[in-house]
């Protein structure tokens, strides 16, 4: 299997989406509908980026599953499934904040974080023209730059995270937050999943730390991390998840999750 070629697939289709994308907020912004909270919203441009990522990804790679934050998954014959968040941080996308990305990963196995191995994952945000990509055992790159997690100084974690949609959920996750700022310089909330992780993977931060991610949220920028020398776990299972996702080195990991979990 050519986890290269999976990569440059992805790299390929993320140009593509994330220019549409890119243009679709210069004409303006349709809030399409809600999703779990009156928060959680999905715009016209959520659903044409991913229906031209998935019809790309039909073309070149029809046996292939598919499985989007926008529409049905579909089940492949290969093996490999896709990944796919086509505009993560929307919120910021509608509001017009330029921080958002387009995240595309290949993974084999049951599309299912607990269950799957992630082959190859990218990352791109339109704005900055910035495409992080990694395939597994061939390193993160961000361009000809190879990637590299931080490594820990006395002067704290600068670390990343975000809170949920649901206001139930915000007391639960402003107090984990207390837990862990002991050993933080300081805290980042970008709202977007996907850049946070592949922040990590390039060391502009030090680590990551958000309840309630779906698979989408996570698959190519996990693997981002991980290629670039980091550690991902969080529950269910020690897998990034619905429960938790923490991302970070290795000298950090197992500090910050008692922090988190104490």
């Amino acid at each position: 299997m050519d986890v290269a070629e999976l990569e440059g697939i992805a790299a390929e289709i993320s140009r593509e989406a994330g220019d549409l994308a890119r243009r679709r907020r210069a004409e303006g912004v349709r809030i399409a509908a809600t999703k779990s909270a009156l928060a959680d919203i999905v715009t016209d441009a959520d659903r044409e980026v991913e229906q031209l990522i998935r019809d790309r990804l039909a073309a070149r790679r029809p046996d292939d599953g598919f499985v989007g934050e926008e529409s049905d998954a579909q089940p492949g014959t290969s093996g490999i499934t896709w990944v796919v968040d086509p505009i993560d941080g929307t919120v910021n996308y509608a509001y017009g904040i330029p921080h958002y990305a387009v995240s595309i990963a290949a993974v084999m196995g049951e599309p299912t974080p607990e269950a799957w191995t992630a082959l190859a994952g990218v990352v791109f945000t339109p704005v900055v023209d910035e495409l992080f990509r990694a395939s597994r055992g061939g390193g993160a790159w961000l361009g000809e730059e190879r990637l590299t997690v931080s490594t820990p100084t006395d002067a704290g974690a600068l670390v990343a995270t975000g809170f949920g949609y649901d206001p139930a959920t915000h007391a639960d996750d402003l107090a984990r937050v207390a837990r862990f700022m002991p050993l933080a310089r300081d805290l980042r909330r970008g709202g977007a999943a996907s850049l946070d992780l592949a922040y990590v993977a390039a060391g502009r931060l030090d680590a990551y730390v958000e309840r309630g991610l779906h698979p989408w949220d996570h698959a190519a920028g996990a693997l981002l991390v991980t290629e670039a020398g980091g550690v991902v776990g969080g529950a269910p299972d020690g897998r990034p998840g619905r429960e938790m996702t923490i991302a970070t080195s290795s000298e950090l990991f197992e500090t910050l999750s008692s922090a988190i979990y104490r």
